[in-house]
Order: C-alpha cells, then sequence, then structure tokens
C-alpha cells in the first residue's frame, strides 16, 4: 500500500529569481515525489517587512554575488535566467504588487488543480527575469495570462477581480501566513510530515526537502536523470 502523499507548500513571487528556480524545480517533482504540492502565491514585500529583513539587493557585494550566482544556478536549473537592465527598478521600484494580486485573483478562480496559476506564474518570472518586461501595468499581465492559456474575456474579469478587496486580503492572508511560518524571504518550501510542519528556505536545500519527506533527490532535472 503507497504511503500517503506528503503536502509541500511553496510560497513564492515572482520578483524573486530564487523563488523562480525553487518553483521550476518543485513543479519538476511533483509527479516524481509522493507529494501534494500547493502553490502559494504571497507578497514578498509584505514579508521582508515584517520580518525585519533587509534585501540582498540592497548590499552591495551581495548584488554583485547575486549576479554571478544566478548566471550560474540558471545554467544548473535549465531556467532561462537573464537579470533585467535595471534589477534595482524592476525589483524594488515597481515591484510585484499588482503582478501577485493577479496569480492570487488566477488563484482564486481556478477550479480543478492549479494548471493556470502555474503557467501565469512562469509567464510573469518569463516577462521580468528573462525578456527584462514589465510586469506591473493591465497590459503587461494580460499579455502573460493569455500567453499562457487563458482568453481575453478571462482576463478582463481577472484584472477587475485583482483590484477587489477580496483578492487584496487573500494576498495579505498568505503573506502573514508566511511569516507565521517564520519567513525571511522567498522561495519558502513549508513539508507537512507526521503532523508537523518543517520549513526550508531558498533554492538549494532540496535534498534536505526530500530526506525529511523519505524520497530521493535526483538533482534538477528528475525527468533526466531516470532515463
Amino acid at each position: 500500500m503507497a504511503s500517503s502523499r506528503k503536502v509541500i507548500e511553496l510560497f513564492y513571487d515572482v520578483v524573486s529569481p530564487y523563488s523562480w528556480l525553487g518553483f521550476e524545480v518543485m513543479c519538476r517533482y511533483r509527479n516524481v515525489w509522493n507529494i501534494d504540492l500547493k502553490l502559494r502565491p504571497a507578497f514578498l514585500g509584505g514579508v521582508m517587512q515584517g520580518s525585519g529583513n533587509k534585501p540582498p539587493g540592497l548590499v552591495p557585494n551581495k548584488f554583485l554575488y547575486m549576479t554571478t550566482d544566478l548566471h550560474r544556478l540558471a545554467q544548473y536549473f535549465q531556467v532561462p535566467i537573464s537579470p533585467p537592465a535595471d534589477p534595482f527598478e524592476a525589483m524594488f521600484e515597481k515591484g510585484s504588487l499588482s503582478a501577485m494580486r493577479f496569480v492570487a485573483a488566477v488563484q482564486e478562480r481556478e477550479v480543478g488543480g492549479d494548471k493556470q496559476v502555474e503557467q501565469v506564474s512562469r509567464e510573469l518570472w518569463m516577462r521580468i527575469w528573462s525578456q527584462d518586461k514589465d510586469i506591473t501595468q493591465p497590459a503587461s499581465l494580460s499579455e502573460a495570462a493569455m500567453k499562457a492559456g487563458l482568453s481575453a474575456c478571462e482576463v478582463e474579469e481577472l484584472l477587475k477581480l485583482s483590484t477587489s478587496k477580496e483578492i487584496k486580503d487573500k494576498l495579505k492572508r498568505s503573506t502573514q501566513e508566511a511569516l507565521d511560518h517564520r519567513a525571511f524571504g522567498f522561495p519558502l518550501a513549508v513539508c507537512h510530515v507526521n503532523g508537523k510542519a518543517e520549513v526550508f528556505f531558498g533554492s538549494d536545500r532540496f535534498e534536505l526537502i526530500a530526506h525529511c519527506i523519505g524520497e530521493k533527490w535526483m538533482g534538477p532535472q528528475p525527468a533526466a536523470a531516470k532515463l
């Protein structure tokens, strides 16, 4: 008899390139490990403020390191990260509040899974962290959503919904839940094992996550590892 599936919640924000790495790897493993992956879009700005943390991009030496680090990680994880020309503007001046409210709206309306949430999130990451495009304006959100397979009518409804109190509160709740797990940044994976929540920060803890849930880490491309 197969063991019960372990629930893993993944808190993320598309403004974070490290969240993209964690997101793609967990999506690759959702059908390899015996897990129920729950995507939890949240607002990184709220977590940074609520935890009193300082973004690494604001520390000059960390910022320089990140540029090199992301290039190496993009190759290793096979995720097409190419930092925007002005990362400070993209991350801190423009930010991701409207984008994450839009993703929260997609999640609120999606029925029977989270494929749309996954695809819309990926397209937003592609825009900001691969194509150096905006993710704050309604036209930008529309383009990403339609590329993810949503219709023009669906997008129009989601844009309206994303500015509602219902969705603003939904994103606040998700962000607060991350803080309740003592988050100080994203990605944040919360593994529910034997009635206990095990929390892992960052995109370099997959071996530990595998150990925690009794699974095997096969590298960033499990499908290729099986061949």
